[in-house]
Order: C-alpha cells, then structure tokens, then sequence
C-alpha cells in the first residue's frame, strides 16, 4: 500500500471530527447587580444631568479645566518611561498572538540538503557501496488536524492575553494621569498652605508692631513683648515643612514625565487651576465594568485562562497530523533537475495519549480550576471597584459638609480677631487673647485650605475611580 493511501484514513478521520471544540466556550461574566453605590443617597453630592463622556483626545481631566495640567498630563503620556515599558510589552505580547495563530494553517518550507556519504560494514554487510555524492531540493507540506480544537483555543488564550496587555496599558495610563493631577494638586496645595502661613507672619508681625508701639507707650509690658516675638518666630517655623511639601510634589512631577529633577520645572500649579463641576455626573455599578481597565483586564484573564482549559482538554484526544513533500534529488548535481530525480512523500501519523499516570487529566483539572480562580478574581475586582466609587463619594459628601464648617469658622475668627486687635489697642484686651485670636484664625485658614484641597483630591479620585471618565447619567 503506498503511502498515500495509507495516509487517507487518518485524514478521513480527522475530517469527521472537525468542529469538536475541547473545553468550554468563554462566556463575559454578568454585570453588577447593584443599582447604586451607597446604601443612602447622599445629602451634598448631586447628580447632574447626562453628558457624553470626552473621547482618548481630550482625556478624563479635561473637567478639571486646567491647561497647564492638561498640557503637563500630555507630556507624562508621551515620555513616562513605566508606561512606555507597558506598551513594549503590549507590542511583544500581540506579536505572540500572530505567531500563534500560524498553527492553524498548514506549514511550507523550503528544504534542500548536499552531501557526501560513505557507508561502512555496519550499514550494509558484506556488500560494499563506493563513496557518493547527493544532492536534493524541493519543498515540504506539515499540516496538524485541529479535531479537538486545542490549537484554536491557544490562538484564543494569546488573544485574550494581548486583550488583558492592552488593558493594562490603559491602566498604566490611567495610573500616570491620576499620578500627575494628584501630584500636581498637592503641589497647588501645598503652595496654597505656603501663601496662608506667610499671610499669617504678616499678621505676626502687624500685632508685634501694635504691642511694641503700646510698649514704647507704656501700656504694655515686656512679657507682652516677648509673647508677639515668640508668636512670630513659632509661625516661622511652619514654612520649611511646607516647603518641603512642594518640592517633593514637583519632584514626583519630573519623574512621572520621565525627567530628573534638575532637567524640568514643573508649572506653579495652584488651586485655582482645578476647577469643579457644580454637580456630579450619576453612574451605574454595572456600567463600570465598560468603563476601568482593571476590571476589562481581568475579565481578559478570565477568556485566557477559560481558553486554557480547551488547550488542556485537547491534550486527552487524539493528535493527527499529515507531511508531504516533493523534491528533486539525484547524485549529481547537473542531473538534479531531471525528470528522473523527481521524489514525493506523504505520511499522516496519529499519537493518542494511553497511560500517562493521569498527568494530563490533572492538567485539565486544574486549568479548570484555575479558571475558576480567575473568576473569583474578576468578582473581587468588581466588588472592590464598587468600594472605592462607594467610598469617594462618601468623602464627597463629607467634604461639602467641612467646607461649610471652616468657612463659616474663617469669619467668625476673622472677625474675632480684628475685634480682638481694636480692644487690645483701647486697652480692653492683653496680648494673649490677640495671639489666641489669632492662633483661631490661623487654624481657620489651614483648616479651609485643607478642605479645598481634599475636596479636589476626592473629585480627581472619583473621576479615577470611574475609569477615568466623565460617567454618562
């Protein structure tokens, strides 16, 4: 029987089972049941109506209102060296994925070969062959029969691979985006801080001015004196730290543009240069897995390892492949073109796994059970993402409150101590209810600086922690 017809039922065989997929069919898991993200509405955050979310050219800090955070955010995106490694490993990982698919069609190659052989008593016995030349080329067919449809599901596995990379890429770019703007606030912040403790050396000095001038009338003693002195000199205190505060957060800043220190300036970014809405847009949990790239990468791991249990069940069956190749050979080489140097060749093999001391079942069970790991990761990811929008919005809620308090608390100490100031001068008053007065004031003003800021960072992080998007309502 020649080869050929040898090889015509195992091809007959591998036709009649085509189409029989190892393992089950990725299914996207169910969205979110909740329908809000907190137990109770909230008393100081509204939802405002819908609005179209800004598309990958505007960005998700574009409501922040700020051009030289956009422009600084842009910056970060293109030269940030961690997010560029991401797309590397994006661009490696997808070049994977087309070479995986290239099992699912037959393979051609080019063979040729040259040589010289001599053949020993070991070879042919007694008979005895003189030394020969030979020469051959021509090309040869591999094609494996994909019955069991393990090749496919690891074409698929690849592809759900180069999804979760590409998520990640997002997350990665989401992560230096935030990174920036929270960065960049709390350079502002940390500026406003500055601005407030130098306007409180300049009341230090406006009340040590009024208790020397009552001191050199007489009106006051030494010990007045050396309290204002003292006021000043502890309030001097404060800037360093402060300082301190702002070049770390212009250093981060550098890094995250994928700059040293000494090579960028950062902006002079205050808090008026992140402006908020007056109301915030209202959102779904279940629209969240539509909107951040954690959740979207690990459903990718989730179709990944699904397909990893159809690559190990394919294992358990039969696997079918066929050869063929034609080519010239002949033992010289100005006759290796002849007609009679033609030579052909088709051989089709069938391996089918019998006794592996249960190996391969153990590795369909616990790519199963790896699959269903990766389930209850993706859940846990939904869940925790449902907390962290939960948790923003409550310290939302919270920060409108404390805005009210230390607004209200500035006046009031403000006015306190200016009638503090004009008692002191009519000699109704000592200097230690001015510098009470004022230490009042002065905590009023830090505590409202403080809000501000919060209230920002607590905006910037829900729009973070929405996927970095404005939500639609």
């Amino acid at each position: 029987m020649s080869r050929l017809s040898s090889a015509l039922p195992i091809g007959l065989l591998a036709a009649t089972l085509v189409g029989c997929v190892a393992g089950p069919d990725y299914v996207a898991p169910a969205e979110g049941d909740p329908e809000r993200f907190t137990a109770t509405p909230l008393a100081h955050v509204q939802s405002g109506s819908p609005q179209p979310s800004p598309d990958d050219a505007q960005g998700w800090w574009v409501p922040v209102g700020s051009p030289r955070l956009d422009a600084t955010i842009r910056l970060a995106l293109e030269h940030n060296h961690d997010l560029a490694a991401a797309r590397a490993t994006l661009g490696q990982v997808q070049q994977l994925a087309v070479a995986s698919s290239g099992a699912l069609y037959p393979g051609v190659d080019l063979q040729s070969s040259a040589g010289r052989q001599k053949y020993g008593a070991a070879f042919l016995g007694p008979e005895a062959l003189p030394p020969f030349s030979f020469y051959s080329v021509g090309v040869g067919v591999s094609y494996l029969f994909d019955f069991a449809g393990g090749v496919r599901r690891s074409v698929e596995q690849q592809r759900a691979l180069a999804d979760y990379q590409s998520h990640e890429v997002d997350a990665a770019a989401l992560s230096v985006s935030g990174n920036v703007a929270l960065q960049a606030l709390a350079a502002a912040a940390a500026r406003a801080r500055i601005g407030s403790v130098e306007a409180l050396l300049d009341d230090d000095a406006r009340d040590l001015k009024l208790v020397r001038d009552a001191f050199d009338a007489g009106s006051a003693n030494r010990v007045d004196l050396l309290n204002a002195q003292s006021q000043l000199a502890n309030d001097q205190t404060l800037l360093p730290p402060l300082r301190r505060d702002l070049s770390t957060a212009e250093h981060a800043l550098a890094l995250l543009v994928g700059r040293a220190p000494s090579e960028w300036t950062a902006p002079d970014f205050g808090l008026g240069d992140f402006l908020l809405p007056a109301t915030l847009p209202a959102t779904l949990p279940a629209e969240l897995a539509h909107r951040r790239p954690d959740i979207q990468a690990a459903e990718a791991q989730l179709h990944a390892a699904t397909a990893a249990v159809g690559v190990a069940a394919a294992n358990l069956y039969p696997q079918i492949s066929v050869t063929a190749s034609a080519s010239m050979q002949s033992t010289t080489l100005h006759s290796l073109f002849d007609a009679s140097s033609e030579a052909a060749g088709l051989t089709g093999s069938l391996t089918q796994p019998l006794f592996n001391h249960g190996a391969l079942r153990a590795r369909e069970r616990a790519a199963r059970e790896a699959m269903r790991a990766s389930l209850e990761t993706y859940e846990q990811v939904v869940l925790r993402s449902f907390g962290q929008v939960a948790d923003v919005l409550e310290a939302l809620d919270q920060d409108a409150e404390m805005i009210t308090s230390e607004q209200s608390a500035v006046a009031i100490s403000a006015e306190n101590l200016e009638l503090t100031r004009q008692s002191y001068a009519a000699g109704n008053a000592g200097v230690l209810q001015i510098l009470e007065a004022q230490r009042q004031n002065e905590q009023a003003r830090l505590g409202l600086v403080r809000a501000e800021a919060q209230r920002l960072q607590d905006s910037i992080e829900l729009l973070l922690a929405l996927g970095g998007r404005v939500p639609a309502g």
